[in-house]
């Protein structure tokens, strides 16, 4: 991998969203953010900066607000670094409130690296709930697995877990369904082993489901094809719609590539409105490749 890019870092801008507020005897219009995700935010926590084969963080969100997705940045590795947990709390019955972030060497790596978590995180919204889907342990190459939102939710985040692979697979796939035009509903995840791995292992996905937010859908960007050893996109809301969660596919990577960023923008006075992501190659890799940002995206 190239020196050159280690421990860069994406940015994007902010967008600080202004209320209008209401003054003594004018009839001001509702705040818009009031609409869909009200108190939205973007929270992020760190790992030492350490050569150590495995490193965690886990962001949390204040009290008194809930997790509708989250995301995550390696830093440092290049491509030799694969997420194994990008776990939400919660469960069918609970709202998550913080998200962990797992990280495993693919191959001996001797240099510093660091694990960045994020959790968007916002005041509570109805229905909010985490959903699981496992697809039982076996060796095959490559496993897949669906969460699927109840009937009558739609999906907010979405996120993964592998179990006994330890640093020898990657996720390919954290892929919601939905459209422009359509909310999504469920989660198609695929981890594909990184380095031949003869033990058994499984995969699950998570969805983060809430009861219908306003104008909710799934926009998708993609990079261009190719056989360089690094590839982003960033998929942006629309003018008048905010982030609360994403997803990414890597093509044509059949667990040579390595998603490495999942970054939603904003920051803890600001609502995320695009989610960046960034994907090395592993190994060499001779073959043309992409990959895809999906942001899901509500009403302000």
């Amino acid at each position: 991998m190239s020196d050159q890019t280690r421990f860069r870092r994406f940015g994007a801008p902010a967008f600080v969203f202004v209320l209008a507020g209401a003054f003594v005897g004018v009839v001001a219009p509702a705040s818009p953010a009031s609409a869909a995700v009200p108190g939205l935010m973007r929270i992020s926590a760190t790992s030492t900066l350490t050569s150590n084969n495995y490193q965690t963080a886990t962001a949390v969100c204040p009290v008194g607000k809930v997790l509708l997705s989250g995301g995550y940045e390696i830093v440092g590795a290049s491509g030799e670094v694969t997420v194994d947990d990008f776990r939400p709390n919660g469960g069918p019955t609970t709202a998550p409130t913080a998200v962990t972030v797992g990280a495993y060497e693919i191959d001996e790596y001797p240099d510093v690296w660091m694990v960045q978590a994020f959790a968007v995180c916002a005041n509570p919204v109805p229905g909010l709930v985490r959903i699981s889907a496992t697809n039982g342990g076996d060796s095959s190459d490559v496993h897949s697995t669906i969460a699927t939102c109840p009937t009558g939710k739609q999906l907010t985040g979405a996120a993964f877990e592998m179990q006994e692979v330890v640093g020898k697979a990657t996720v390919d796939d954290l892929r919601p369904n939905g459209t422009s035009t359509t909310a999504p509903t469920a989660v198609d995840v695929r981890a594909y082993e990184a380095d031949p791995f003869s033990g058994p292992w499984s995969l699950t996905a998570y969805a983060i489901c809430a009861n219908p937010l306003p104008g909710l859908v799934q926009i998708t960007t993609s990079s261009t094809s190719g056989s360089d050893d690094f590839r982003s996109a960033t998929a942006n809301c629309p003018a008048s719609k905010v982030l609360v969660g994403g997803g990414y596919e890597v093509r044509e990577g059949f667990g040579e590539v390595a998603v490495d960023d999942f970054t939603p923008n904003g920051g803890p006075a600001t609502g995320p409105s695009s989610i960046i992501t960034g994907a090395f190659e592993e190994d060499p890799y001779s073959n043309d490749w992409s990959i895809r940002a999906f942001a899901i995206c509500a009403t302000m």
